[in-house]
């Protein structure tokens, strides 16, 4: 006889994230915590008991989608004041009580030095009623995290450090995620085993400016040295980082690459622009001759690396001489994938006090001239791969063709494989038949577990 099913959860919450890998932690974080506490999960915002929005402040277009998610629940808010919504992260901890004051729907805002102490504050909100905000500057202390709970069972996510130490005038992270705290090594390898423990084959280290991680720590230990001790835990096979500031870029790290095989050839490291007037203007730290510098060291040092960035178009004050800048940097750096983003103004930075005199049109026109120009360079990149034979880590479906399966390749780049390639977790040894500017595809040569390396 079947043993009787669980009992459902007696309420339900549904968590929408916005923005970065951090962001998709501490959505995986607040997953469980909420499971802790009796939310079971919800299929979508109109069955949930409880509607958490994890937000994002780096660009306006973030927050605003937000601000409209919060717009759409107030008439639900009005018909069913039982329901409770909470806002965590970025946008939280920088708005504070001005989310409660422009949105009426919300009941619980949670800053981001405050999410280990969300299933209590949900408990308060339910038990009180009163609507709450909790924000904080002060320190924060990576809370422990139940890893069960995270979107792909074959990638486990770990932060390793919280905030910056720098100052780009353009960038709202150390106002909303505080100075750097750096977590401590043995907490950290402790996450890596029990994530590999698991089933996660491939560790992500996250960390706003992750070259510096271990500066505000005791014996000031190195990112390189915490790649050489993740790459001994049993059950890892690839192990990636980011994000890494050029002006903290060092040698050592670059050799750790090099010299461990498991630490994939694939560095992200944002370049912002192409000028160095601009790039003092924004703070950076480095000249465009020394990223072109640090981008050939890092080629020399890893075999067969492959680079990425993210740039910024219309930055205030950007001249069409400038933007040129920017636009020869793409074809320079040959940069295998590159974010790029038109400037918006981000209140309480030092480029917030500037004139935003770069017209909408031509931030547009500006936009598209920089995407034109590295599509150009990943079709010669990618095209260039037609013949080889490249490791997949099966992701799942293509999200364009469900029917076929795609993954990763070493070098983070998207691969496509036929139908029945490769389950979720396997790794498949590919030939690559044909490539587009931003995706491979591949005729599996060989398939292998996710078994312990």
């Amino acid at each position: 006889m079947d043993a009787p099913a669980p009992p459902a959860p007696a309420k339900r919450v549904w968590i929408e994230t916005f923005g970065c890998q951090t962001n998709l932690l501490d959505g995986e974080f607040a997953r469980g915590e909420m499971d802790r506490i009796g939310y079971g999960p919800a299929a979508g915002p109109e069955e949930a008991d409880l509607v958490v929005f994890n937000t994002c402040s780096v660009r306006a277009h973030a927050e605003d989608r937000v601000w409209s998610r919060l717009g759409a629940l107030r008439e639900r808010k009005r018909r069913d004041p039982s329901l409770l919504v909470a806002v965590l992260g970025c946008m939280a901890q920088r708005e504070g009580e001005e989310i409660l004051r422009r949105a009426p729907a919300v009941d619980l805002v949670v800053g981001t030095r405050r999410l280990a102490d969300l299933a209590r504050l949900v408990r308060e909100t339910e038990e009180t009623g009163r609507r709450l905000v909790a924000v904080r500057t002060g320190d924060f202390a990576e809370p422990v995290r139940d890893v069960a709970y995270r979107a792909e069972r074959h990638r486990g996510w770990v932060s390793i450090m919280r905030g910056c130490a720098h100052r780009c005038s353009f960038c709202v992270v150390p106002s909303a995620r505080g100075p750097q705290t750096d977590r401590d090594e043995e907490s950290i390898l402790d996450e890596a085993r029990r994530l590999a423990d698991d089933g996660a084959t491939e560790i992500f280290l996250l960390g706003q400016n992750i070259n510096t991680w271990g500066a505000t720590l005791p014996g000031r230990p190195t990112l390189a040295g915490l790649l050489r001790r993740v790459h001994e835990v049993p059950g890892v096979r690839r192990i990636r980082f980011l994000t890494s500031n050029p002006m903290d870029l060092e040698s050592g790290l670059l050799e750790a690459m090099g010299a461990l095989p498991r630490v994939m050839p694939y560095l992200h490291f944002p370049a912002q622009h192409g000028s160095d007037a601009v790039l003092r203007r924004m703070g950076r730290g480095y000249t465009r001759a020394r990223y072109l510098e640090l981008a050939a060291e890092a080629r020399a040092t890893v075999p067969g690396i492959e680079l990425a960035t993210d740039l910024i178009v219309g930055f205030p004050g950007e001249t069409g001489e400038e933007f040129a800048e920017t636009l020869s940097l793409v074809a320079e750096a040959r940069w295998t994938m590159a974010f790029v983003f038109q400037y918006s103004v981000r209140p309480g930075t030092r480029a917030a006090a500037w004139p935003d005199d770069v017209p909408p049109e031509e931030k547009s026109r500006r936009h598209r001239a920089v995407l034109d120009a590295q599509e150009a360079v990943e079709r010669r990149i990618l095209g260039a791969r037609v013949g080889t034979e490249v490791e997949v880590l099966v992701d799942g479906p293509s999200s364009r063709d469900p029917s076929r399966m795609a993954g990763r390749s070493a070098h983070h780049q998207r691969v496509v494989l036929p139908p029945g390639a490769g389950s979720p977790g396997e790794f498949v040894r590919a030939r690559v038949v044909s490539a587009t500017a931003r995706v491979l595809h591949g005729e599996p040569v060989a398939r292998a577990t996710a078994a312990r390396a």
